[in-house]
């Protein structure tokens, strides 16, 4: 919204031209959904606990957790009001990639909360059972696919793009909505196994949502996508101030998020995000590049399917609690410990990540 007014008084003030430039209203999305957080942080915290929506401690999670029982939860709806307000302010609204990623933010953490609401109202970990969570993101993640298959104008925005080659890129047709789908609704649920200690899942999501934004700015600039050899997506550039929201966002949350925190994510942040970098991949095409940057992610999620398989086909368990990170706790590890090394191993990977784009 702001882009226009600014729009209009670049020609009575030149200076406000500079609004037209993608790296400036990306640092200045980031700037803005952290003001946002920083401010309304506090006051939502108080609200949630003055209403007593705490955290509800599962009973087989390892028991250095059970103080963290009544912590306020559902935090990361502070995350989305950052995202969703910086991104309407400094976004161009033309552009129909910017619509696309708000509808799915909005809708898995419309899931998210539906999930939150049961457990704090039931004052049970439970929440919406496996199978409603599922076919609700499965429809969510559907609709995205389809909307992207069909708003899709050139060729490269429905390939298979894969890293270290230069001219790896692999026509999907209506495959596309497939593997869309499956990168919505795997990272979605993928953050949400992450979101286990204060502040773990946090930090890796806004240093993957920084490297898929630099991704977005370079994809969206036919000059530096020619000279790196990779897809031009004309447009794709916006996505970059989005992704400048979601880091200023997350920042801000993690002020009260990291450890000890003052409160939780909740499935309402946890969903939402994990959909966002999916879809963000999708659109950028660099789905691979994701899983890589997303290691933790992907592990977390691996680690919970191995566990579960091992133990329905053999009665044992492959680690002694699922996801890793409880495995690592249970192991000695103080919980700080965890979330730091896991954290700087997420930055290695984002490097990892990145490197593909020149090794090609």
């Amino acid at each position: 919204m702001l882009l226009w007014f600014t729009d209009y008084l670049a020609t009575h003030v030149s200076g406000f031209g500079v609004f037209q430039f993608l790296t400036f209203r990306t640092m200045v999305g980031a700037m803005t959904a952290l003001a946002i957080s920083l401010v309304v942080g506090p006051t939502m915290i108080r609200k949630l606990a003055h209403h007593q929506i705490g955290q509800v401690v599962r009973d087989v999670g390892p028991e250095t957790h059970l103080h963290k029982a009544g912590t306020p939860t559902m935090g990361g709806a502070l995350i989305l009001v950052s995202i969703i307000a910086a991104t309407l302010l400094w976004c161009d609204l033309g552009n129909r990639y910017v619509w696309i990623v708000l509808g799915v933010v909005v809708a898995f953490a419309a899931i998210g909360w539906m999930d939150d609401y049961l457990k704090v109202s039931e004052k049970s970990s439970r929440g919406l059972t496996a199978g409603r969570k599922f076919l609700l993101q499965s429809v969510a993640g559907l609709v995205a696919a389809v909307v992207m298959f069909k708003t899709a104008g050139l060729p490269q925005e429905t390939a298979l793009i894969v890293p270290f080659f230069k001219e790896a890129a692999l026509p999907l047709g209506v495959g596309f909505i497939a593997l869309t789908y499956l990168m919505i609704v795997f990272m979605s649920n993928a953050v949400n196994l992450t979101d286990g200690l204060d502040g773990l899942a946090t930090l890796p999501t806004v240093m993957v949502a920084a490297a898929l934004g630099l991704i977005a700015y370079l994809t969206g600039h036919i000059e530096f996508a020619n000279y790196l050899q990779i897809p031009h997506i004309p447009g794709a550039g916006e996505l970059a101030v989005f992704c400048g929201a979601l880091i200023g966002a997350g920042l801000g949350f993690l002020w009260f998020n990291t450890y000890p925190a003052q409160v939780f994510m909740g499935d309402i942040g946890a969903l939402a995000l994990g959909a966002a970098l999916g879809v963000v991949a999708v659109m950028v095409r660099h789905e691979i590049v994701l899983l890589i940057m997303g290691g933790l992610f992907v592990v977390e999620a691996v680690s919970v399917i191995m566990q579960v398989v091992s133990f329905k086909l053999t009665g044992r368990r492959i680690f002694r609690m699922a996801p890793i990170h409880h495995h690592f706790e249970l192991m000695g590890w103080p919980e700080p410990r965890v979330i730091v090394r896991l954290w700087i191993i997420t930055l290695v990977l984002v490097l990892v990540g990145l490197s593909t784009l020149k090794l090609r």
